[in-house]
């Protein structure tokens, strides 16, 4: 097999890197899947064919890409920001118009972006030969089939996924924002 790149490791400090990770995954998501495939039937023992076949498993799940999707969207809108916060030459005035910027992105993505976001994991999908589910399914919580919750296989991906990841993301701005401006306040009392 051509080797088409290489996956990207998250490094520990700069965010960019996970949006570079994500990025690279779902570029390569075809090899990494066949790398998998390959493993789970030729490892040398059964550990690593167990643990690729589990790997394997959640690789091919619908909620493993589709949290990849929302990942490369939330990561693409606050990737501007952590890059221009980390230059020693930023105030505090543009980095809290860079924060209620993408805040409001963020706000954006919530309000306006599920269509988009579904339409671009089916593309996926369609891209990789992959099965779709269907949206209007019954949902079925973990592994037993007995412990159904009324809600549909949409219901949960938009609500439970994708509107509680952004609603976290939106806290977590509102939370920075507020410490700090009580820090500029401190600041010019001194």
């Amino acid at each position: 097999m051509n080797q088409i790149g290489t996956l990207q490791r998250p490094g520990e400090t700069r965010w960019s890197s996970h949006l570079n990770s994500v990025t690279s995954l779902l570029k390569m998501y075809n090899a990494t899947s066949i790398v998998l495939e390959n493993l789970k039937n030729t490892a040398s023992n059964y550990s690593q064919r167990g643990e690729a076949h589990n790997a394997y498993n959640r690789l091919s799940s619908f909620e493993f890409i589709f949290i990849l999707h929302i990942m490369k969207e939330v990561l693409g809108i606050t990737d501007n920001l952590c890059q221009a916060l980390q230059l020693r030459s930023q105030d505090i005035l543009n980095a809290k118009s860079l924060v209620l910027t993408m805040k409001d992105l963020i706000q954006k993505l919530r309000d306006d972006g599920w269509n988009e976001l579904l339409k671009n994991v089916k593309s996926f999908y369609e891209t990789w030969e992959l099965d779709f589910p269907y949206m209007n399914a019954q949902y079925v919580v973990g592994r037993s089939r007995n412990k159904k919750e009324d809600v549909t296989v949409e219901h949960h991906y938009r609500v439970d996924i994708f509107f509680a990841t952004i609603d976290t993301q939106l806290q977590e701005l509102k939370s920075r924002l507020t410490k700090m401006l009580s820090s500029f306040s401190l600041l010019l009392q001194l």
